[in-house]
């Protein structure tokens, strides 16, 4: 399969809004770093090193019980910036492995539910996508690929202290498992910081939408596990299942407490950013993704028809420079794209509408 099915869709299989609690839980992701065991990490490997990890990953994927997830296999060095751009807007690589990395790959399943970056921080990491709030099915599927990954591949693995990893904080397990939420009430509401402190204090971390050290842009936050040496997967899961059910009842409150309070307020901002993405000739990316977020509320309160969550989604990959400049088959200038931007949320909010662009 061409990269190019992946660098010009802009909605991956689990991007759909569909799952448990999508009203607020966008996606759900189990990832799992893993090493192999007689050669260094990647930090420290050799290219003639990280060459012999590329190619027994590469043969390991060739399993037939591996075979039903179709995976395309992708080296970064055949990538151009723009595409490396393209697959982090859409969460299939990390900015390590698009940026630093030498000698990386990534193999990605024909769904996009599944990548498995290689040569990143760790030799090998497994991620999984689901919609909505469905950390357990993306754990399992995890769990298979890992389980089949492992039968073909000899991993770092110590008794005691588990998998071993480049970072100390992903020894144990090796799993970082997170979940994606949509907070704009408890943001309106300046409930977000308590709740955000509260999360710390359980031995958990909230990042903004790529990560770790990116911003919550567009009231998007993921809430992740830190640690994993000591507790089961299923404990780890359990943990963090049972805080973002609090999160979200939570928001749902403060979504309830704005609407009882100041109904007229609420519509008439969530209607002002639907008219400027609706009309607007130039836009921003910072702007773009807030008040889509706006936008996402409204929907999620039953105030616009015809948009759907996966329309959003959408247009959340499609504004990123990435993929505008993908979708032009040109660099452009911030200018050029601040144009671009506007245009394309125009005519997919007109056309979802039922409206002119």
């Amino acid at each position: 399969m061409s990269i190019q099915k992946f660098v010009t869709r802009a909605l991956s299989e689990w991007m759909n809004g569909s799952g448990p609690d999508a009203d607020i839980v966008v996606s759900s992701r189990v990832r799992l770093a893993r090493n192999l065991r007689d050669l260094p990490f990647p930090y420290l490997a050799t290219n003639s090193q990280l060459e012999a990890v590329l190619e027994r990953v590469r043969r390991a994927l060739g399993q037939e019980a591996l075979a039903p997830y179709r995976f395309t296999w992708i080296p970064m060095d055949e990538l151009d910036e723009i595409d490396k751009r393209v697959l982090v807007e859409k969460h299939l690589i990390s900015p390590l492995l698009a940026e630093e990395a030498r000698k990386g790959a990534v193999a990605i399943s024909e769904d996009e539910r599944i990548s498995i970056m290689v040569n990143e921080e760790d030799h090998l990491r497994i991620q999984v996508l689901f919609p909505g709030l469905q950390l357990a099915e993306a754990w399992q599927l995890a769990s298979r690929i890992d389980d089949a990954l492992e039968a073909a591949l000899n991993y770092a693995f110590h008794e005691r202290r588990g998998y071993l990893t480049a970072c100390p904080t992903n020894v144990g397990t090796g799993i970082r498992a997170s979940v994606m939420v949509h907070l704009p009430a408890l943001v309106m509401t300046q409930q977000v910081g308590r709740i955000l402190t509260a999360i710390h204090q359980v031995g958990l971390v909230v990042r903004g939408l790529y990560g770790e050290g990116s911003e919550a842009l567009g009231n998007l936050f993921q809430i992740s596990n830190q640690i994993t040496l000591g507790r089961s997967e299923e404990d780890i899961l359990e943990n963090l299942h049972g805080v973002v059910k609090q999160v979200i009842e939570h928001e749902r409150t403060a979504r309830r407490s704005l609407l009882e309070t100041n109904r007229l307020k609420l519509e008439d901002r969530l209607s002002r950013s639907f008219g400027i993405l609706s009309h607007a000739r130039i836009i921003e990316s910072k702007e773009a993704i807030q008040r889509l977020s706006d936008v996402r509320l409204g929907v999620d309160l039953g105030l616009f028809r015809g948009v759907t969550p996966a329309t959003l989604n959408e247009l959340t990959v499609m504004t990123q420079p990435g993929f505008l400049q993908r979708w032009a088959g040109q660099a452009l200038t911030p200018e050029q794209r601040d144009e671009r931007r506007a245009r394309l949320i125009r005519e997919r909010l007109n056309r979802a509408a039922g409206g002119e662009s």
